[in-house]
């Protein structure tokens, strides 16, 4: 087997660099097992282009014939229970779901979570499809981490730092009151941003996580400070901006969000309009400290 590009993995400069390297990592696994290898678990998701996976996932593939092999350059064989494939290219892949369920048990639980919300987002799981998925999911072993994952799936969520800040809100108990919310002045929008909790005194708490997805570039950066300066102009706004390395300090993201919203007197569970715009009034007030 021969890489055609003399630059190393790891050094190549490009901008899909982690989709590249993930499925490099991916066809690498197939082949170093032949051509009756078959896709599985991290490996499939890949193959079915769901996102949210870490950059060094598990390798893994079954045999057709089931037949049990020695790993070979760190890459798993397998031996499931029969489950249903589909064809990508030339190579049996595990169906989605079933892929899906090999997978999850195996994964951080931020990764585990965003894999869940791109399913929601992207492939089309419905309610009713991660209820199934769910149910697979109950009868592999070390699963049981994962039960309380299916109640936080939400399909709003656009990127695995997303995901991942939702569940340190979760685990500091300050979920967010709504997501993905636009702001409105004169029946124009003005933003919309990743994470809203309306405070007691009729403000805003906005967080926003820098550098993925739409806020990854420099001139999206530039793009986002006049619709910043708008928000904050209303005098109802108070911003947090992260980056996604935050969330590895101790507490994550969510903990700073929380002690902010311990000093605003915040109680979950009093906002009853998510879905809908939020109107900024055209006269600017003063706003406070946070």
């Amino acid at each position: 087997m021969y890489d055609t590009d003399p630059v190393p993995l790891d050094s190549r400069v490009r901008d899909d660099w982690f989709g590249h390297a993930a499925s490099w990592r991916t066809w690498f696994a197939l082949l170093v097992h032949g051509p009756d290898a078959v896709a599985t678990g991290c490996c499939a998701l890949v193959l079915h282009g769901v996102s949210g996976l870490p950059r060094e996932f598990p390798l893994e593939v079954a045999r057709e014939d089931r037949s049990s092999r020695r790993p070979r350059h760190d890459v798993a064989v397998v031996d499931y229970a029969p489950f249903p494939t589909v064809q990508v290219g030339d190579r049996a892949v595990a169906r989605i779901d079933h892929a899906a369920a090999q997978a999850l048990r195996r994964l951080p639980r931020q990764n585990a979570l965003a894999v869940l919300d791109d399913l929601a987002r992207r492939h089309g799981f419905t309610p009713t499809r991660l209820a199934e998925l769910h149910d697979l999911v109950r009868r592999r072993h070390g699963s049981g981490r994962l039960h309380e994952l299916f109640g936080l799936v939400d399909a709003r969520s656009e990127s695995f730092a997303e995901s991942a800040a939702r569940l340190s809100f979760h685990d500091n108990e300050v979920l967010p009151d709504d997501l993905q919310v636009r702001f409105v002045a004169d029946g124009k929008v003005v933003a919309r941003v990743d994470f809203v909790w309306r405070l007691p005194d009729g403000r805003w708490l906005v967080v926003e996580i820098d550098g993925v997805g739409p806020h990854s570039t420099e001139q999206a950066l530039v793009r986002d400070a006049p619709r910043q300066n708008q928000l904050l102009a209303a005098g109802r706004i108070i911003m947090l901006r992260f980056r996604p390395a935050e969330n590895d300090r101790p507490g994550g993201i969510g903990a700073q969000v929380a002690r902010v919203l311990a000093r605003h007197h915040w109680r979950p569970g009093r906002y009853a309009h998510q879905g809908t715009p939020i109107a900024l009034p055209t006269a600017p007030l003063t706003p406070t400290g946070i």
